[in-house]
């Protein structure tokens, strides 16, 4: 009786290359690394994202067809978290108008302070060109009708010294930006200011201002 041969195991057919895909939403994971390449100050592009998240260098293209469409998501991704605080901040104010200006500045300053990376990705063109990014020019735009809203509300109730809203308003953008500004570019400790004392700074700063614009 012949000898039993032990049949021989089947060949996989998956090869080296074909490995399983764990990323259930790669264009999150991609958004999450190039903002973490961006917070460490290093290049960010598709391909180098793509080596943070682990994935082949041609299987971002399917999201993000160049580097600018990636900053684009990335810019509109830090936006939303930004109006997030936004949001809560002014939740948790009081009705009045100036109070509320307030509540809307602080939060500006301390984003930007805890999340510098989005701060320098949403405030300048360093990364890409803003207005490209229809959700950006819409979301700025209601930024800006906000504070109108707010400043046309303390004018009616006769809380503003002045009448000129538009100067109000861009002397507090311009308030808030620039306090962001120099507490990223590493100002403060010239100044004296320790990094323990720049939150209450800013409140102080803004504070400052609020009495410079309501009427006694």
């Amino acid at each position: 009786m012949p000898a039993r041969q032990t049949p021989k195991p089947r060949a996989s057919r998956r090869t080296p290359e074909a490995r399983p895909y764990h990323h259930g939403d790669l264009r999150r994971v991609l958004i999450d690394a190039a903002l973490q390449l961006a917070a460490e100050g290093g290049e960010v592009s598709v391909r180098e994202a793509a080596r943070r998240a682990t994935v082949s260098p041609g299987a971002p293209f399917r999201h993000f067809p160049n580097r600018d469409a990636l900053m684009a998501a990335v810019a509109e991704e830090a936006q939303r978290r930004f109006r997030a605080e936004i949001d809560l901040a002014l939740a948790e104010a009081p009705t009045d108008p100036l109070a509320r200006f307030r509540a809307f500045g602080l939060a500006y300053v301390r984003s930007a302070m805890r999340n510098p990376a989005h701060f320098e990705i949403i405030s300048t063109g360093r990364y890409f060109v803003h207005s490209s990014s229809a959700e950006l020019t819409r979301d700025n735009a209601e930024l800006v009708a906000l504070t109108e809203r707010m400043l046309t509300e303390a004018a009616e109730q006769g809380l503003l010294r002045s009448a000129d809203l538009k100067r109000i308003q861009i002397a507090g953008r311009a308030l808030v930006y620039g306090f962001a500004r120099m507490n990223l570019d590493g100002h403060f400790p010239r100044w004296g200011v320790e990094e323990g004392e720049i939150e209450r700074m800013a409140e102080g700063v803004i504070d400052l201002f609020i009495a410079g614009i309501a009427k006694r």
